[in-house]
């Protein structure tokens, strides 16, 4: 009776480290499913440093999906004139999630009497990019409302560090070194290519940016291929 006394104990201390155990290995199943999304790892592609359209577009996004990019900043929209038509951004986006990346139409804004072409809205873009750094901060703020029907995320790119806006990623233009100073969690920071002194700068920017911020946007797509630059994510 002794000895079957002595296995059960035994049989249930066993159980009651097993179970143990597997509580455990389901709470860090659990805690590395929920982990959240990667941080963003921003391609901005500036039209006017370099024309992507249909003919060049898969080119781009196997450029950005082989070098560690995740979402593509795509100007549509400069001074006043959107650049594509409502198939061709469908295109675009449908292309891009087919890459896995996901897009935002970005949209130049140059002056107050622009306003946001909203005939773009629901095309399939994940969201719109409103590049508004020249602007007044109220003509800002109204272009950010603007936002509202679009039902996607919202970005907005500008050189104040201090800008008061809340979009749902808040880019600060954080070229160069001297600028690093207002990198900090709660904003996307930015690394400027031709704010770099070469491969080895731009990668120190790169990972200084992606570390100390919520994420990161290479300025610009041009820029890369011109001077041979690669971003490394991890």
């Amino acid at each position: 009776m002794r000895r079957r006394g002595k296995r059960g104990a035994r049989r249930t201390a066993v159980y009651i480290t097993l179970g143990a155990v597997l509580v455990v290995v389901v709470v860090f199943v659990l805690v590395q499913t929920r982990g959240g999304p990667a941080k963003p790892v921003i391609l901005y592609v500036n039209q006017g440093n370099g024309v992507v359209n249909g003919s060049n577009f898969g080119e781009m996004l196997n450029f950005a999906s082989s070098h560690g990019f995740n979402t593509i900043f795509f100007q549509v929209y400069r001074a006043g004139v959107l650049l594509f038509t409502g198939n061709e951004l469908r295109s675009f986006a449908n292309q891009s999630h087919t890459q896995g990346l996901k897009i935002f139409f970005a949209l130049y804004v140059t002056n107050s009497s622009q306003s946001v072409p909203s005939a773009m809205f629901g095309l399939g873009e994940d969201g719109i990019s409103l590049d508004v750094s020249t602007l007044s901060l109220a003509t800002q703020e109204s272009l950010l409302d603007g936002l509202s029907s679009c039902r996607c995320e919202s970005a907005v790119t500008t050189t104040d560090m201090n800008s008061p806006l809340k979009p749902d990623l808040l880019v600060l233009e954080t070229y160069g070194v001297a600028s690093q100073q207002y990198i900090r969690h709660g904003i996307i920071a930015s690394v400027g290519v031709f704010a770099t002194s070469g491969l080895a700068d731009y990668q120190s920017q790169f990972q200084y940016a992606l570390s100390n911020s919520d994420g990161v946007m290479v300025f610009d797509y041009a820029g890369l291929l011109k001077a041979g630059y690669q971003a490394h994510s991890s």
